[in-house]
């Protein structure tokens, strides 16, 4: 009966669960079910417990092991963020404040006294000198932030891809970026997974997305393929797709293949896709190109072949000739820039197609 009246209200008001002790077979699933899950550090959860998976398997686990906190914070995601005992509570309301009471209204607007037009003359030298060289995107994040306040979200799981709540100019947004400190920001399963639940959530509660873009493409491999890359990878474009609330993106340094579609581009819908001078908006990075155009070549003529790929097309211009970016902005004006466009889209409206739901691949 629980999971069903959770399901139901589901999109309609935001669902939060705290996990402060034990929670066992059905109760588990309904952590699943909750939009953030707010688990104390001597909490555990799960479906079967030590005792069946010792007789059906012959594997001995301790509750820890099987399903504590710091797992379900590392491994499955099912924790949105794990804190002590006493502030389990705290934080959930400090998670509400960015939420409306229900699908109907607003955002809470959040009061600042950090200016609109703040500059952030900081925010390029942020970026290494490589286009290789890792940073860490949450710096960008607070520095257009009010207040430099970011309100992470499974930041423990699928690390390549940071979510999370913060407000521009007051108004409450969710965020979602590549980390170029995980596996150089490229998406998987566990990122897909994380980037859609969150643009889902996001959408429901009329909350404005912010994309910021850094990732070479998506991750390659074997095993990931044969888990349901593509399905998984539809998730996030579906999520993206889908969504009617403002939708923003800023290409930061590199924006890749398939990716740079999955990341919510101008094709899926965005309403404004910005870049900064150092974008490079392209379906494969040189190097890449070489070795599939320039197989078979000289060093000394794939070398020059790669300079002038790099100068003609790794750069965010050719995609604002052709539509694709909206504008290429100066760094340090970004926070600037978001906050006038929050302002000039925060009136849209979409007329929605009458049916039950749609197939979202799941």
């Amino acid at each position: 009966r629980a999971a069903r009246v959770l399901a139901k209200a589901s999109g309609v008001v935001p669902i939060l669960a705290g996990v402060t002790g034990p929670a066992v077979s059905g109760t588990a699933l309904l952590i699943g079910l909750a939009d953030v899950v707010v688990m104390a550090e001597d909490a555990y959860a799960f479906v079967s417990g030590p005792v069946p998976v010792r007789q059906m398997t012959g594997v001995q686990v301790d509750v820890e092991e099987l399903g504590g906190a710091s797992v379900h914070y590392r491994d499955t995601g099912a924790a949105s963020i794990v804190v002590p005992q006493d502030d389990v509570l705290p934080t959930i309301s400090d998670i509400l404040r960015f939420l409306p009471n229900h699908n109907s209204e607003e955002p809470p607007f959040q009061p600042t006294a950090d200016p609109l037009d703040r500059a952030v003359p900081e925010a390029l030298n942020l970026l290494p000198d490589t286009p290789t060289g890792s940073y860490d995107v949450r710096d960008v994040i607070r520095l257009v932030a009010d207040d430099e306040e970011f309100l992470e979200l499974r930041a423990g799981w699928a690390g390549n891809l940071v979510t999370g709540l913060s407000s521009i100019g007051g108004k409450p947004v969710g965020i979602v970026a590549n980390q170029p400190m995980a596996i150089a920001g490229t998406l998987d399963i566990p990122a897909s997974q994380k980037g859609a639940r969150f643009v889902t959530m996001c959408d429901a509660f009329n909350l404005p997305i912010i994309t910021f873009v850094d990732t070479p493409g998506f991750y390659p491999g074997k095993d990931l393929e044969w888990r349901g890359m593509i399905r998984h990878g539809a998730q996030m474009a579906f999520a993206y797709a889908r969504a009617t609330v403002p939708r923003i993106s800023i290409v930061l340094r590199k924006s890749y293949g398939g990716a740079f579609i999955v990341m919510d581009s101008k094709t899926m819908g965005n309403d404004a896709y910005l870049a900064w001078p150092t974008a490079e908006i392209a379906v494969m990075g040189a190097t890449q190109a070489a070795q599939i155009l320039q197989r078979g070549e000289s060093d000394e003529a794939i070398a020059s072949w790669i300079e002038n790929y790099e100068q003609t097309y790794l750069n965010p211009y050719v995609g604002a000739e052709r539509g694709f970016v909206d504008a290429v902005i100066d760094p340090s004006e970004t926070r600037k820039e978001l906050a006038d466009l929050l302002d000039l889209f925060s009136s849209k409206r979409e007329r929605l197609p009458r049916r039950r739901h749609d197939n979202s691949p799941l």
